[in-house]
């Protein structure tokens, strides 16, 4: 299917005897430019030490914690286009990435999971039709369940990696530190250059300066 991106991984270690939970978090709703991501994990006994929400990690620690949570635990990773974001809008295609990544890590691991944590307040659950599983949105989850902030580091150090390689590509708006979100210095760029065909034209910034040009 157009715009829509699956990777998974199983663990090295066991996951042990007990119910299988699936951790869910999502990176790019925000941005103005690039994919929104999503990453669902199961954590492996004994559990990768050190998670948290990625946004309280260094650089430097989500990158020494991603490698160990894509060796030791089971991973899906779900990624949605710009294109698709513009056509279905940023929440229908966020809630589509979480049921992608879902549906990589249970076709990974051949079993359904007892429930699904997803960080946030609402859950893909009655709102993207391929979703089947029970869902618990729990708000300020990647902070609270170790299985979310798995899927946290997950989802924004794989975005980041996508961010800096269109960055190479379109040098212009620095991508590379911005990762696509409206800083100042973005959007002086956004007046100066245009947009770029990974600007998302359903947002109001880059909507408004095609409206004007």
């Amino acid at each position: 299917m157009d715009g829509l991106i699956m990777h998974a991984g199983t663990p090295e270690t066991g996951l042990g005897a007990a119910p299988i939970i699936v951790g869910v978090d999502e990176a790019g709703r925000g941005p103005l430019a690039g994919p929104v991501v999503a990453a669902a994990v199961v954590l492996c006994k004994p559990c990768v030490a050190g998670l948290d929400d990625s946004k309280k990690l260094s650089g430097e620690k989500r990158a020494l914690l991603e490698p160990r949570i894509l060796r030791r635990c089971a991973w899906g990773i779900g990624v949605v286009d710009v294109e698709a974001i513009d056509r279905m809008n940023i929440f229908q295609a966020t809630m589509l990435a979480m049921t992608l990544a879902v549906s990589r890590v249970v076709a990974t691991l051949d079993c359904e999971p007892e429930a699904v944590l997803v960080d946030g307040n609402l859950t893909p659950h009655g709102r993207t039709p391929d979703w089947r599983w029970p869902a618990r949105a729990i708000v300020g989850g990647d902070a609270k369940e170790k299985c979310i902030g798995a899927a946290s580091i997950l989802a924004k150090e794989h975005r980041d990696r996508l961010m800096r390689g269109y960055h190479a590509a379109h040098p212009h708006y620095g991508w590379d530190r911005n990762m696509g979100y409206g800083t100042p210095a973005h959007l002086e760029s956004l007046r100066r250059y245009g947009p770029s065909p990974l600007h998302r034209r359903s947002f109001a910034p880059v909507a408004q300066l095609e409206m004007f040009a």
